[in-house]
């Protein structure tokens, strides 16, 4: 398994999905997940899919400028950071972010995140 070419396709597949249909990611987070948004830490698949869907937009197009990854410990876990711009429908600007994952391996042989920290870039 090669941890770049995992990242990538998370990061694809992820934000993907994130721009077409928010609610479409609750299968990649459980219900010990936490996810930390601008500050505000929610944990559970449930609440994190609230948190998302409820942002004050319907859509948006992430666009990535970089992806880094790190193994992350003996249970095979994976460090994901990623940076980028968020163009929100009807705004000029795009938003510079930051987001970083945990993923941890599931039994079936994939990976689900176990840690999500997002937050906005002010210049």
């Amino acid at each position: 398994m090669d941890p770049d070419a995992v990242a990538k396709a998370f990061v694809e597949h992820y934000y993907s999905t994130f721009d077409a249909n928010r609610s479409g990611l609750a299968n990649l987070y459980q219900e010990g997940s936490m996810l930390t948004f601008e500050g505000q830490k929610i944990q559970g698949s449930s609440n994190i899919v609230a948190k998302l869907t409820s942002l004050p937009f319907q859509q948006c197009k992430h666009s990535i400028s970089t992806v880094d990854c790190q193994p992350s410990g003996p249970a095979g876990g994976m460090l994901v950071f990623v940076s980028g711009n968020l163009q929100l429908v009807g705004e000029q600007h795009a938003l510079k972010f930051s987001q970083m994952f945990h993923l941890m391996p599931t039994p079936q042989g994939s990976f689900y995140v176990f840690n999500d920290i997002f937050r906005l870039n002010y210049a």
